[in-house]
């Protein structure tokens, strides 16, 4: 007999599983925060110990050091070591972590292992605390999702709750080292969910915000990189802001054309690619000879350039020097995150243009430009303006940050077929599309698209009759690919597919039995009201190809037919809408 629930439409999909994930987000995101903290202690201790000689957690940076030319051997002995960590231990710690993420997210299943949990956060602390030019953003992201990770499988989830679980953690970790927990779930929606919906996003935030309160016992309170706020920018100045990102949007794309140029040189050298760490970091030691500003996250560096300290000359050493050995690293296959070189070639940037520009002072430019950059090149600008806003408590600055960093968005957009981190994965050969639409199956219902004339039969009708009927080519029978099974008063009892048809032709007992001796009784149907998504997930969960449509209150009343190829019809809706200009 037909069964089916009557048509529940709602906004959104979203159950009370959402109150089970969003428990364990409170645990995943305690975890992001214990992770960054010992990230960020474990940078701290090698730092020391490589450019001090001292065991100590204390906050060092590698520009005061005593090693003079030695100083060219540390970048180097941390960059053998990951180098025989990856090797040894895992490939996956190569890199910058959020490609892997994403990999892990769309083709993983949403697993990652333990090994990659415990080694990525190490590897990155060795890279960086050698004076690796690195930020520990991209490793706390893929370090707090592994743990994200490893903590769904411990429990019988799905693949979709296990990747809300991952980004909870990867969410988590970049709230508690920036203190940036509504940029963190922005990049969480723009960059890794790969959708936007209650189910995930709440768990989410969650986590970010679990995170985020944590940090201030862990790691300390208030913005990173506080300065004195600005007064809102004059239209003359929103001009700028827009050249600013234009120009800072060119300059993104050429770093990251740089970084995989030099990927490429690498991939030529004939030796194993263990050993391209160490080759990379000569370039960074020799950099941290030539500028010590460009080892280790830089982020005096950025606070500096932030209070409009760092001009001239000396703005463009830095611009040169950080963009040539962070290339070089990252090209070299070595452990390291990408947000804080972008932040400082970017400040770089837009404090140089700052500099010519009468509106504002050097350091506003600065922010305007690290905003463009970091939006231009991870194509994240939503993320890129409250990034910089928390980083600075500066929110006065909110239309001159949107304004630069969508124009860098649209520079690099329309310039690059691919961005610094999905560039990755498409040399692996996977493809990503990162735009985000409404599934043309979830606006359709049933009765947009549904045949409301489709062919039946009597139920009661001999066997034979039917082949008889198949055999002269019968037009009804042969317009679909089944038929519905009706008794005499039109109500649906069957349904008989091509199939059974095509059998029945070669019983030879055909001449005692009728076609509801063939059809299928148990049906499953749909109603004119019910969105395209349900029917269709109705069809795949039970591997069928059409559903009877009934009325809701009346499940044996046929009002039509729904098959794959009426679903087409929504899809080509869409593609008239996207691609038919009209007045």
């Amino acid at each position: 007999m037909p069964h089916a629930e009557g048509p529940a439409l709602r906004d959104f999909s979203t159950t009370s599983r959402v109150l089970v994930l969003s428990a364990m987000a409170v645990c995943v995101g305690a975890i992001g925060a214990v992770a960054a903290w010992v990230l960020q202690w474990l940078i701290a201790v090698i730092t020391n110990l490589a450019f001090y000689q001292q065991w100590s957690s204390a906050h060092t940076t590698p520009q005061g050091h005593a090693l003079g030319y030695w100083v060219i051997g540390v970048p180097v002995v941390g960059a053998l070591i990951i180098g025989l960590m990856a090797r040894f231990g895992s490939e996956k710690i190569r890199g910058h972590g959020i490609p892997e993420a994403l990999e892990a997210i769309l083709l993983g299943r949403s697993r990652i292992q333990l090994k990659v949990a415990l080694l990525k956060p190490v590897s990155a602390a060795i890279s960086i605390g050698t004076g690796g030019p690195f930020g520990a953003e991209g490793p706390i992201i893929m370090t707090g999702g592994a743990f994200g990770s490893l903590f769904a499988q411990r429990f019988h989830l799905s693949a979709a709750e296990r990747k809300t679980l991952l980004v909870a953690g990867a969410a988590a970790g970049m709230a508690a080292v920036f203190s940036a927990p509504v940029a963190a779930v922005l990049l969480a929606v723009e960059l890794l969910l790969f959708e936007w919906k209650p189910r995930s996003f709440i768990p989410v935030v969650i986590a970010a915000a679990v995170a985020a309160t944590l940090r201030v016992p862990l790691l300390g309170s208030g913005a990173l990189f506080y300065i004195t706020p600005h007064q809102a920018l004059p239209i003359t100045g929103l001009a700028f802001a827009a050249g600013v990102g234009v120009l800072v949007g060119l300059g993104s794309g050429l770093f990251t054309m740089l970084i995989y140029a030099v990927e490429d040189v690498f991939l030529k050298f004939p030796i194993h690619w263990m050993w391209w760490p160490a080759m990379g970091a000569m370039v960074v030691g020799v950099g941290g000879v030539l500028d010590p500003r460009v080892l280790g996250t830089g982020y005096e560096t950025i606070h500096g350039m932030l209070r409009g300290e760092v001009l001239g000359a000396s703005l463009l050493a830095l611009l040169v020097a950080k963009a040539v050995v962070w290339s070089v690293a990252l090209g070299s296959g070595t452990s390291g995150g990408v947000l804080a070189p972008l932040l400082i070639l970017g400040g770089a940037m837009g404090a140089m243009l700052g500099q010519w520009i009468p509106v504002g002072d050097v350091g506003l430019w600065a922010l305007v430009g690290m905003a463009a950059m970091m939006g231009g090149t991870m194509r994240v600008p939503l993320t890129a303006v409250v990034f910089a806003v928390e980083l600075t408590d500066d929110f006065h600055l909110c239309t001159a940050l949107l304004i630069g960093t969508v124009c860098s968005y649209a520079v690099t957009v329309l310039l690059m077929r691919r961005s610094i981190l999905t560039e990755k994965l498409a040399r692996r050969g996977h493809h990503i599309s990162c735009e985000y639409s409404v599934d043309p199956f979830e606006l359709a219902r049933v009765k947009d698209v549904m045949d409301r004339n489709p062919p039946k039969v009597q139920a009661s009708l001999p066997l034979h009759s039917l082949i008889d009927q198949l055999a002269k080519g019968d037009p009804m029978l042969n317009s679909r690919q089944a038929t519905l099974l009706v008794d005499e008063n039109e109500h649906l009892s069957g349904i008989l597919t091509r199939g059974d048809m095509l059998r029945a032709m070669g019983d030879s007992g055909a001449s005692t039995r009728r076609v509801s001796d063939l059809g299928s009784t148990d049906l499953i149907v749909t109603h004119p009201e019910e969105s395209l998504h349900d029917a269709l997930t109705k069809m795949l969960s039970r591997d069928i190809g059409r559903l009877p449509v009934v009325e809701p209150n009346e499940p044996r009343r046929i009002v039509g037919y729904l098959g794959r190829a009426a679903l087409l019809t929504a899809r080509r809706k869409l593609l008239e809408e996207e691609h038919i200009r009209e007045r």
